[in-house]
């Protein structure tokens, strides 16, 4: 789970991490009035949404007046402000953060993220921060300093030190950096986080150690023990498909493909996207229906995936190990026949019950072509969709299982 800047910064700034005062705007008006309540003479209008890249795409201004400041919230309020990370069509800026300026020295990079590998919190750090961090991890990434600490292990005194001193950090702003980093460290696992990102994290040219930016993820299995942060979740900075299956406890994760996946079992599901693309085919989402389904929630998973305008066909794949296969079955032909669906659906069973499974498919109403093997449920996806649309002959890869 995403939260926007504003939100990240006040929950940070309750563990002692050093942000500057600001405060969120939902017109011009309130923006103007939230710069005249800061005070001061530059201000930076930011727009909110829940992706990376915004200075470059014109959502971040600094002003200069009162006037400046409504005018710059009246140009992105509304906007649809399109990223690298935002996709073609971008996301519409609802609010704008409206933040008092700093004169900035130097802009540095930090970052605490799960290191899936160890178990661990690994800290990246750079003295590269800023709107090109993500060239300088490509091009330079020596110039980038990780450290991993072990499982269970907060940060401690001397880590940050060893950090500090490697950005060039001196005097007393060795003392602000290392209770910036232990404020940030406690934040983390506190708040059961999966990323802080800090960028720019700035020196000013008085010295301070400030975060400019922030931009914190959380696990969503976590969130359970965190019902504050719950609260602070935007659903319109989420796909409408993603939401929904949120609400029936469904595992999606929208794609960009067209070819809907339905399968039980997330490494299932995985093996499945994977082998969509081995023949040529690209998978429309991923969808994990969970081991102990039953009709209804399968019947409801197979709706939504159908809802998706994009998918111009449907794999479902499903081992009925705790499931029965006839029950599964007859969730599918349920709600194809309610949704009317009218698009290639190949179905994959295996396991419980599979033979009533197979008999209930084929003696439905619904045009379903069934398959034996994962390879050949893959293949007779990809073609039938490419055969749909006119779009060339199926990539030949030898059979393999």
């Amino acid at each position: 789970m995403n939260i926007h800047e504003f939100q990240a910064k006040q929950l940070l700034r309750g563990y002692g991490v050093a942000v500057l005062d600001g405060d969120v705007a939902h017109t011009p008006q309130e923006a103007q009035a939230a710069a005249a309540e800061l005070g001061g003479s530059i201000w930076v209008v930011k727009a909110q949404i829940h992706a990376g890249g915004r200075g470059k795409a014109g959502g971040v201004a600094v002003v200069r007046s009162l006037g400046e400041v409504a005018a710059a919230a009246d140009r992105m309020l509304g906007m649809r402000l399109v990223t690298h990370q935002t996709g073609p069509d971008g996301k519409e800026v609802k609010r704008v953060y409206i933040e008092r300026g700093c004169a900035i020295a130097r802009e540095l990079y930090l970052a605490m993220l799960v290191d899936r590998k160890s178990g661990g919190v690994t800290v990246m750090a750079s003295t590269e921060g800023g709107m090109d961090i993500e060239t300088v991890a490509a091009e330079t990434p020596d110039r980038i300093l990780t450290l991993t600490l072990p499982p269970a292990t907060p940060l401690q005194p001397f880590h940050a030190r060893r950090i500090a001193l490697a950005l060039g950090l001196r005097d007393r702003q060795l003392s602000a950096a290392a209770k910036f980093l232990t404020a940030l460290n406690r934040a983390f696992t506190d708040l059961d986080a999966s990323l802080i990102e800090i960028n720019p994290w700035v020196v000013t040219e008085e010295g301070d150690l400030l975060a400019l930016d922030a931009k914190v993820s959380f696990d969503d299995n976590a969130l359970f023990r965190h019902r504050r942060i719950e609260e602070l979740r935007d659903d319109d900075e989420s796909d409408p498909l993603e939401l929904e299956a949120a609400r029936h406890d469904l595992n999606y994760v929208k794609l960009d493909g067209n070819i809907g996946c339905m399968v039980n079992g997330a490494g299932l599901a995985m093996a499945t996207m994977d082998i969509i693309k081995l023949y040529g085919g690209e998978p429309a989402n991923f969808m994990d229906i969970a081991g102990a389904a039953t009709k209804e929630r399968v019947a409801t998973a197979f709706r939504l995936v159908a809802s998706d305008p994009s998918v111009c066909g449907i794999l479902v794949n499903v081992f009925g190990g705790m499931m029965r296969c006839n029950s599964i079955a007859e969730g599918i032909v349920e709600a194809a026949r309610e949704v009317g669906f009218d698009r290639p659906l190949v179905v994959r069973l295996e396991g419980t019950n599979v033979e009533l499974g197979r008999q209930i498919l084929g003696q439905s109403s619904v045009p379903i072509t069934s398959a034996a093997t994962l390879s050949d449920a893959a293949q007779k996806i990809v073609h039938a969709v490419r055969s749909s649309q006119g779009t060339g002959a199926l990539r030949l890869v030898k059979e393999t299982a």
